[in-house]
């Protein structure tokens, strides 16, 4: 792999410094970028019931009495196998462990997976995740939110954001999928910090390097 060219001090500095220029022209962007995404319109949902641990809970009860909730759309396994997804339990490794500073600002985080809870709840137990995993095998709430941001994809992870009035009604403001959800993937964001960045280049796909977090040698 090519390493950057060795400089000197003197020398890295005058070209950090119009990198840091365009970094602060992408970071307005987003910002910009970010302030359109909270003025989409919104849809109304109807109120899906989840299987979860602590029994049957409809969506807005998913909402904890918070004002905001974040559903992540875990993969299910394939007919032909029951290995729950490795790029999704990656997403999930990446996932705040303290969901306090979310609820600090009115909203909820939780993860769904069309299967039985209780095979997802053992996947759940097994990666050490402290979010919290809820089922809706049985519903249409995994296909209805499956939206066609990828062509041809017929199951695809992502994530869709969801508001409740004071009438418990409940609307989708957001959904993404695939490279969209980058944007919460911490471990994605510190390697594009790096010189050597994500380091998939030449691989058959994007996410051929994962294992299960449990199963590197390093």
């Amino acid at each position: 792999m090519t390493l950057p060219e060795v400089v000197s001090r003197e020398e890295w500095w005058a070209a950090r410094t119009p990198l840091l220029a365009k970094e602060k022209e992408h970071s307005k962007a987003r910002d910009a970028l970010h302030a359109q995404r909270r003025a989409l319109p919104m849809f109304p949902v109807e109120n899906y019931v989840f299987d979860t641990a602590d029994g049957k809970r409809s969506l807005v009860e998913l909402f904890e009495g918070r004002r905001q909730l974040i559903v992540y759309h875990f993969m299910k396994p394939s007919d032909s196998g029951n290995q729950f997804c490795v790029g999704c339990s990656f997403w999930i490794d990446n996932m705040p462990y303290h969901m306090e500073h979310l609820h600090a600002r009115d909203t909820t985080l939780m993860v769904d997976c069309p299967v039985p809870l209780a095979d997802f709840l053992a996947h759940r137990e097994r990666m050490g995740w402290k979010v919290k995993a809820v089922s809706s095998a049985g519903t249409s709430f995994y296909d209805d939110f499956n939206f066609d941001l990828v062509p041809g994809a017929t199951t695809i992870p992502g994530i869709t954001v969801f508001i409740r009035d004071d009438d418990d009604n409940v609307y989708c403001s957001y959904s993404t999928a695939f490279r969209g959800t980058d944007l919460v993937n911490n471990t994605y964001n510190y390697l594009d910090l790096t010189a050597l960045g994500r380091q998939e280049e030449g691989l058959p796909f994007k996410w051929a390097w994962l294992k299960y977090h449990d199963e590197y040698d390093n």
